[in-house]
């Protein structure tokens, strides 16, 4: 049995507490008021410290100097100078409170993304599981409880982002614009879309993706358990029918929980590949976390019987889900882009403007270093490459869910800072102790699997 070492707790408790620590200062730090905010835009303009906020700046002045030219040349009024200098200063005003929301929304868009992101990591390890059980995958039992230990995170990363959406809801954040009534009031759009988007369903659906994706992984997981103790092929039976049961729940509710917890962010926009988009990306990080906790555990010389066949197969698994996301991507950016429809383009226009080296940073780390690594089946059985290559396709696709969260929520004010890094560390603290505390608590081979004698002695 597989024991957490105190060097490892400590290790996840020290990242929790430096994150929590972190992320503190970041709420605290916000700006208290858009005055607050109006005198840092002023001082950045004046010291020409952003770019951004100098080009706009001149924007605004050459506007006003093209309202004088015009007001001169009509001969228009003292009083008509003194209008457009006040609509000048009111758009002054809209764009200080406009940065004000996206400031006050950057803490809170940091903790979503990354909740989000290792609460689907757990997800996706699970579904991997399921699917190895309903397809009665002979190769994959000696690595079985790997991957019911990172679905134990299922349950307290769930709770984490249910929290997070009713805190959206009681409008203590403004992740979702949809739920600001003042916006939806004179918004045709989506005051066509409330009743699908509104509160109250919005926490019924999302409770219900929880509490079914919890209850089936915990009723698997624990039929797994109780075939240590007994021989019997009724549970193995079992768990094959819940499994398919819970692939079939999985694949609807995953669709539906990608529309409202991520694409309803950019309330007027949507795309039918969504869904699976989202899909492949959780998919390969929960495939490649179980790669990664597999070669820790063989490197502490646990797992005897997981050989270099299993880490190729799984390391396959990442190259080829890898490739999959690489063909939804392009496909989705690809058929908008062609198109060019305006209320469908905006959104890759605000990543490319915004966004530029994070979205395209994402594709070479999600696409081409797995393609010129992974393509190797030599490379597949050596650890180390293993090991980066998993390393940078999670970092990849937590960028992918940056970008996908963060245009909508805090717009061009984005920075990876404190707020990204100390919610990073908070969670993949949580994630570490979980995990590692669920594996250390059972037996590392799942006795009494029909097939786990195939699995011990798999080879190719």
């Amino acid at each position: 049995m597989y024991k957490m070492s105190k060097k490892l707790q400590l290790t996840a408790i020290i990242l929790m507490i430096v994150g929590a620590v972190g992320l503190i200062y970041s709420f605290v730090s916000t700006p208290a008021s858009v005055q607050e905010v109006e005198e840092m835009l002023a001082h950045d303009e004046h010291h020409g410290e952003h770019e951004t906020s100098a080009t706009h700046q001149s924007g605004m002045k050459q506007n006003h100097e093209n309202l004088n030219h015009e007001n001169k040349a009509k001969h228009t009024s003292d009083d008509s100078h003194n209008k457009s200098h006040a609509e000048t200063e009111g758009h002054e005003k809209s764009h200080a409170e406009h940065v004000y929301d996206q400031l006050k929304n950057k803490p809170w868009s940091a903790i979503y993304t990354s909740s989000l992101f290792f609460f689907l990591i757990a997800l996706g390890a699970f579904t991997f599981y399921a699917i190895q059980n309903a397809s009665q995958a002979g190769w994959s039992p000696v690595i079985f409880r790997v991957m019911e230990g990172i679905s134990k995170f299922i349950l307290p990363g769930g709770i984490i982002v249910f929290v997070i959406l009713v805190l959206s809801t009681l409008q203590l954040n403004h992740l979702f614009i949809w739920m600001d009534p003042s916006i939806v009031e004179h918004d045709e759009i989506i005051s066509n879309k409330t009743g699908y988007l509104n509160d109250s369903f919005f926490l019924i659906r999302a409770a219900i993706y929880i509490v079914g994706w919890v209850l089936l992984s915990r009723v698997i997981v624990k039929n797994s358990r109780k075939q240590d103790e007994n021989p019997s092929l009724k549970l193995h039976k079992k768990n094959f029918k819940l499994s398919a049961i819970y692939l079939v729940f999985f694949i609807v509710t995953e669709s539906m929980m990608s529309w409202d917890w991520i694409m309803s962010i950019d309330t007027h926009w949507f795309s039918t590949l969504f869904g699976w988009y989202v899909f492949a990306s959780m998919f390969v990080a929960g495939i490649t976390t179980i790669a990664l906790v597999t070669i820790y555990l063989k490197s502490r010389g646990y797992l005897e019987f997981v050989n270099n066949s299993h880490i190729h197969d799984l390391a396959k698994f990442m190259f080829g889900i890898s490739i999959f996301w690489t063909y939804l991507w392009f496909s989705q950016f690809l058929l908008i882009w062609y198109s060019n429809i305006p209320e469908e383009a905006v959104y890759y226009i605000a990543r490319f403007n915004d966004y530029q080296l994070p979205f395209l940073g994402m594709v070479a780390l999600n696409f081409i270093f797995p393609l010129l690594v992974l393509i190797n089946s030599d490379f597949k059985r050596v650890n180390w490459i293993i090991v980066m290559s998993g390393i940078v396709i999670l970092i990849g696709h937590y960028l992918n869910f940056f970008v996908m969260i963060m245009p909508g929520t805090v717009g061009e004010s984005w920075f990876i800072g404190i707020p990204e890094i100390s919610s990073i560390l908070l969670i993949l603290g949580l994630f570490i102790f979980v995990v590692f505390k669920a594996i250390s608590s059972v037996p590392l081979l799942a006795k009494n699997n029909p097939y786990i004698k195939e699995s011990k002695h798999f080879h190719y």
